[in-house]
């Protein structure tokens, strides 16, 4: 395993973090626990969560509570005041059975928050880091104008942004000028919400910038095997990768929805960071998932969407994600058939 500095902390992470997020999945919390610790028996020392992932702290505390030194955890608060990330902070804490947090961040805020600023975010933050509740802080956003503004100000110690094959060259841009400036760099949505589906191309392009650490998001042992397989015997951007890079960009070209989900709640109830891609979802995963009654019902409520505009003022990618839904539920009928046929 390859381990790396986060940017100008003390922290020494695995090259290779661990994306808790679809833990939460695992309903099993003995299951879930073994996955946790066979990633750290694997060399993986770096697990991500967050307050707003349901269950997620609790199975990274329950993993490591007896080896807690050992493992680096980030965790995230979505409070929008210096009150409510104090309480969110202790519920964190309780559940991780820790009394500190290696790197605290804000997640996704609409806003940078400032030293001395009406919200309080950022003098809840150096309060708890002076306390020693948190060593290090940073911020996460899908905005790379928010982002970039949070790395202007100096303020922060790491930021989570997405980067994949599949972001434009001013996202690339961005990593480095993180590198350069000495803040670390978490790249979330390294598979671009599941559109990629070569997780060793996907290895190899994001190795070559150095100052990167991307976040694998895994629930099942199998995914594990495969990124520790790919960390053992790292892959080289050769001519074979590079095609299914340069097929996947023509394919996947211009602006895509990557799932992220900030779009919600729909007024109509539409799934719409599922709907939204549905068909690149159909060619590009095990279509089985997606062709249930289960979803047949979830689908039919394209015909309810009465294109209020909602979704649009959330998107942090600034798309019109009703635009771009399949027209109507008679199309995506079609499709499914196509599949299914």
């Amino acid at each position: 395993m390859e381990y790396v500095r986060l940017g100008s902390t003390d922290l020494m992470v695995s090259r290779t973090a661990f994306g808790a997020l679809p833990i939460q999945r695992v309903t099993d919390f003995d299951a879930a626990g073994k996955i946790l610790r066979s990633a750290y028996e694997g060399g993986i020392n770096f697990f991500d969560t967050a307050r707003m992932y349901s269950d997620s702290e609790e199975k990274l505390g329950l993993a490591f509570s007896e080896f807690r030194k050992d493992v680096i955890i980030a965790t995230k608060t979505g409070a929008r005041t210096g009150a409510d990330l104090r309480e969110q902070l202790e519920t964190s804490l309780r559940n991780l059975q820790t009394d500190y947090v290696d790197l605290y961040q804000l997640h996704n805020p609409s806003f940078v928050p400032v030293p001395g600023g009406e919200d309080g975010l950022y003098d809840a933050l150096a309060e708890a880091r002076a306390a020693g509740k948190v060593r290090h802080f940073g911020i996460t956003n899908h905005s790379r104008v928010l982002a970039t503004e949070a790395l202007e100000s100096g303020n922060y110690e790491s930021i989570q942004f997405p980067l994949s094959y599949l972001s434009g060259p001013d996202d690339e841009a961005f990593a480095i000028a993180c590198e350069k400036a000495g803040v670390g760099f978490i790249a979330m949505k390294a598979l671009s919400g599941g559109l990629i589906t070569n997780a060793r191309a996907a290895f190899a392009w994001l190795r070559r910038f150095e100052g990167v650490v991307p976040i694998w998001g895994i629930q099942r042992p199998e995914e594990l095997e495969e990124i520790l397989s790919l960390e053992a015997d790292e892959p080289d951007l050769d001519e074979a990768l590079m095609g299914t890079i340069e097929r996947d960009r023509v394919e996947l070209a211009g602006a895509f929805c990557r799932g992220c989900g900030y779009c919600l709640p729909c007024p109509a109830g539409i799934p719409i960071q599922n709907a939204n891609r549905m068909r690149e979802l159909l060619r590009r995963s095990p279509p089985a998932q997606w062709l249930t009654d289960e979803w047949a019902g979830l689908m039919a409520r394209i015909d309810d969407c009465t294109k209020c505009g909602a979704c649009g003022t959330r998107c942090p990618y600034d798309l019109k994600p009703w635009e771009t839904l399949p027209a109507n539920y008679a199309e995506w009928k079609e499709v499914k058939r196509s599949f299914a046929g």
